[in-house]
């Protein structure tokens, strides 16, 4: 292994330790950089090797963060071709990723409301990525008009985030009433979405 490649193992020690040691006491900002960089086995000077500071390190968890879990929902999305709907597959994916992931989704959860102003507009920033991409998807796939494909989308992230903040503290049973909940919420708002674009288009 080069140097570079053990960088670059090093910076991800750091990345998956902060990530470890959060949980629902406790937030990245009650977080020392000498708590992470000895949950890294590293010395705290060698933090800075690969983070400016722990603000830094928090930014890019979040960046981290919102990429995996649009990656997971572009997958979710190519499933379809085999068959399925789109908000069962969609919603079964991201509780999954919330099980095996939950202090991932925490710490959007969190710095989305957070005291950090760069971290409620970076989170803001993921959360607008993962909304456009979906907005995307309903105006090139299901054929919504941009406006309309623009505030259902918004109003489906926002509906699933709020159901993944209540099935964190859930367990198994209520995570899949949770799930069956906002299922049929969101093809409520999907139904609504087709009507009012189907009147718009006849008005």
């Amino acid at each position: 292994m080069n140097r570079q490649q053990q960088k670059l193992q090093t910076r991800q020690r750091i990345i998956n330790a902060a990530f470890a040691l959060l949980d629902d006491n406790k937030s990245f900002t009650s977080i020392s950089l000498r708590e992470v960089a000895r949950a890294a086995n590293i010395a705290p000077t060698s933090f800075y090797r690969h983070f400016s500071s722990i603000n830094e390190l928090g930014l890019t968890l979040v960046d981290e963060s919102g990429l995996a879990l649009r990656q997971l929902m572009r997958q979710a999305r190519q499933r379809l071709a085999g068959g399925g709907s789109l908000i069962d597959i969609s919603v079964n994916t991201f509780m999954e990723f919330i099980l095996q992931n939950p202090n991932v989704f925490r710490l959007l959860l969190r710095e989305h409301t957070g005291t950090s102003s760069s971290f409620r507009a970076a989170v803001t920033r993921e959360i607008q990525h993962f909304t456009e991409e979906l907005s995307d998807y309903l105006e090139v796939q299901v054929k919504i008009p941009t406006t309309v494909a623009n505030l259902q989308a918004e109003a489906m992230v926002k509906l699933v985030f709020s159901a993944g903040a209540e099935a964190l503290d859930a367990d198994t049973e209520n995570i899949e009433k949770i799930a069956q909940r906002v299922k049929i919420q969101l093809r409520l708002i999907q139904y609504g979405a087709e009507r009012y674009a189907l009147e718009k288009l006849n008005a």
